[in-house]
């Protein structure tokens, strides 16, 4: 039996409300050729008992990493989320609220964003961080239309080893608005400077790198900043913020925005999303920000409270005045970002990296023991870093995934060749045994 949300009263009233006698009158307007004259092809309906039922078996088709463990970077990383994370943003003060715009009633939510842009600028070494963005390839493409909009420059540079995936998302954003993209190459897995500096003229806006950069390596950022500023561009800098614990952080070397993915900070993988992008700035770019900014302020009693102390969008101002159609930012994501940096502290994030960057270089050092497993670039890396062998690297991942492992991303599963190349990467919950067997998985597909 049909679901129908109205009743035949209803749909009469409504119909006699706005003048008209039937529904065909309603919809005269849309040509005859163009009306579906028959039924939805859909299939039967479901009970609910039949419908819950079907869902779990297409669930059951999914390999998650409860059962299968995870090796896998390029942007999405297996790292220990602390119970209590869950708790807090299960809340349901946090998990069903919906927008801050009236801050007499949502300072729990303002103030919960004010701590995460004070996380975010701690963590970055920046002046001005944003209330979050939808994911780090929106906060990369963002902060390369600040160096547009500050600069008054129509031309950027991205580093080829930035993610293939963040490349296309910042052409696809400033080619509408008229700003040519134009990549700087690499050299041996990290970027060219020499190529940087021929590229380099009085109409370059900024310049993006990221560090560590898509396969993993650590790239020159202070000579590549340099550069930039010194041909009056901005320097954009994509960072993982787990790195922070043990790197320099951006606003040391003198980027004007530091952007990244924020999934690693307490949110688990989930199939790819939601996640949270990160922004922040040098105080004199603050006008440039897209999204909102939460502040702190006090009432006409001098108590605290929290207020959206600038929002750049065109639904609050101008429209040639709005920086970006970033209209809401990934609140309940950002919470927690928040609450897993508090849980850990500087302590527990530094020991995060440590572990990180000990289990990867113990990963490589295993896995380059076998005549079967190269690394095509000797390049100083963090956690993740690139494998090539004889196998095409999507029938290498299949091999693992029977074994019980994931990896990847391969370099043909983004557009990048080789075939046999793929990114494998060990964070701070891969055990010492979980690492000896996913060699021995990988030595095993690749002798066969």
């Amino acid at each position: 039996m049909d679901y129908i949300p109205t009743t035949p009263e209803q749909r009469d009233h409504m119909l006699r409300t706005i003048g008209v006698d039937s529904v065909e009158e309603l919809f005269a307007d849309i040509p005859e050729t163009l009306r579906l004259k028959r039924r939805l092809d859909l299939p039967q309906g479901m009970t609910e008992a039949e419908l819950l039922r079907h869902m779990r078996e297409l669930a059951g088709k999914n390999r998650h990493l409860d059962e299968l463990v995870c090796f896998a970077g390029g942007g999405a990383y297996d790292h220990i989320v602390p119970a209590a994370v869950r708790t807090v943003i299960s809340r349901s003060e946090f998990y069903t609220s919906y927008t801050p715009y009236q801050a007499e009633i949502t300072q729990g939510v303002l103030q919960t964003i004010f701590e995460y842009q004070t996380l975010i600028c701690q963590l970055t070494g920046m002046d001005v961080a944003n209330a979050s963005l939808y994911d780090g390839a929106s906060a990369a493409a963002e902060g390369m239309i600040i160096t547009c909009a500050h600069t008054g420059r129509s031309r950027v540079l991205v580093a080829e080893t930035c993610h293939p995936e963040y490349r296309q998302v910042v052409e696809t954003y400033l080619r509408h608005q008229g700003i040519a993209v134009d990549t700087v190459p690499a050299r041996e897995g990290v970027i060219d400077l020499e190529a940087l500096d021929e590229r380099l003229e009085n109409d370059v806006a900024g310049l993006l790198v990221q560090h560590p950069n898509f396969f993993g390596h650590l790239e020159p950022v202070r000579e590549a900043g340099e550069t930039v500023h010194a041909a009056g561009g901005l320097f954009v800098v994509s960072v993982d913020p787990i790195s922070l614990g043990l790197l320099a952080p951006p606003g040391s070397y003198g980027a004007d925005v530091a952007v990244g993915e924020g999934q690693s900070l307490g949110n688990h993988l989930s199939f790819g999303g939601p996640y949270l992008g990160f922004l922040a700035v040098r105080e004199e770019l603050v006008r440039r920000i897209p999204g909102r900014i939460v502040g702190e302020t006090v009432d006409a009693q001098g108590r605290r409270g929290y207020v959206l102390t600038l929002q750049t969008r065109e639904q609050h101002i101008r429209r040639e005045r709005a920086t970006s159609n970033i209209c809401t930012n990934q609140a309940l994501n950002a919470l927690a970002a928040s609450a897993y940096l508090a849980l850990i502290g500087k302590e527990g994030l530094q020991e995060v990296a440590r572990l990180s960057f000990q289990k990867a270089h113990y990963l490589a050092s295993r896995l380059e023991e076998s005549s079967k497993v190269r690394r095509p670039w000797q390049q100083p890396y963090f956690k993740e870093f690139v494998i090539e062998t004889d196998l095409p690297a999507t029938e290498l991942q299949s091999r693992l995934v029977q074994e019980g492992f994931v990896a990847g991303p391969a370099f043909s599963q983004v557009g990048l060749a080789p075939e046999t190349a793929l990114i494998v990467c060990a964070t701070e919950a891969r055990t010492k045994r979980e690492i000896d067997r996913f060699v021995e998985a990988v030595t095993h597909a690749t002798g066969r």
